[in-house]
């Protein structure tokens, strides 16, 4: 029966000319409007995605205003103010089913094309979908303390497992971190640390902005902690993604992010 709804909503979207792909980080920035959060009192979860067996990025308050971008199809919920197959993407890259929102009657765009969502098994996940193109302390890099994997700018970088924000910092030898870098500065630029459970530490280094956590910052898996740049010492877009087995994390304790996902059963390639 679920599924039959999930048809329903997208066929309804297709009839309407708003169904589309979900639109890119990168051009996310027109508001269609506000709505408020209206629960039976308990917290909403918001997803990665239009389903309630996407990752969970958050949760917002009964009462909460949210800003609603854009809306997709997805699966039906029965909610506190409609039973409805659509899902409303906030401002953050997240969504929320749109039963659980009460807004006035402003038209909703179709969402437009995103990156995939980045694989996820157990606990963890990759941090975002994309190609590896610099491996871990390679002969011509043998400082190359992690991965670099080829995102576009703009991509949602997602927290790998829960855990706390231990650091957010911008770290380069000259200027800013607001602008691109390039391969004669040092530093990784605009960058977020997280520590899990078992006292692992992961990096994400180059965003093309300040993170949009902060330290001290409780995270799920799946959380968004900032968007792909070139900060720092970069030559283009991609995220630098480290794995530390302690706390500090150091050049001592960093191992191949590769090996580390592939014990978890995911694989960067």
């Amino acid at each position: 029966m679920k599924r039959r709804h999930i048809r329903i909503a997208a066929a309804l979207l297709t009839a309407a000319g708003t169904l589309g792909a979900l639109p890119a980080a990168a051009a996310v920035t027109r508001i269609a409007g506000t709505g408020r959060v209206v629960t039976a009192g308990t917290p909403l979860n918001t997803r990665s995605g239009p389903s309630a067996s996407s990752a969970k990025t958050g949760t917002l308050r009964n009462g909460a205003t949210v800003s609603i971008v854009c809306r997709v199809a997805g699966e039906f919920i029965r909610g506190t103010v409609r039973n409805t197959g659509y899902w409303d993407r906030l401002a953050d890259d997240s969504y929320i089913s749109d039963a659980y929102v009460r807004r006035r009657n402003f038209p909703i765009p179709r969402c437009r094309k995103t990156a995939p969502m980045p694989a996820v098994t157990g606990s963890w996940m990759l941090p975002v979908t994309a190609g590896l193109v610099s491996g871990f302390r390679p002969p011509d890099r043998p400082v190359h303390d992690g991965v670099d994997l080829g995102a576009t700018r703009n991509t949602p970088i997602r927290a790998a497992s829960a855990g706390k924000v231990i650091k957010v910092v911008c770290n380069v030898s000259a200027g800013s971190c607001d602008v691109d870098g390039k391969l004669t500065l040092t530093g990784c630029g605009w960058y977020a640390e997280v520590r899990h459970p078992g006292d692992i530490v992961t990096r994400y280094c180059h965003m093309v902005r300040r993170p949009a956590v902060t330290v001290g910052q409780t995270v799920t898996r799946g959380t968004i902690l900032g968007y792909v740049g070139s900060s720092g010492s970069s030559s283009g877009p991609h995220l630098h993604f480290e794995v530390h087995t302690g706390s500090p994390a150091t050049r001592a304790n960093a191992i191949d992010p590769v090996a580390f996902m592939r014990a978890r059963g995911l694989y960067i390639g």
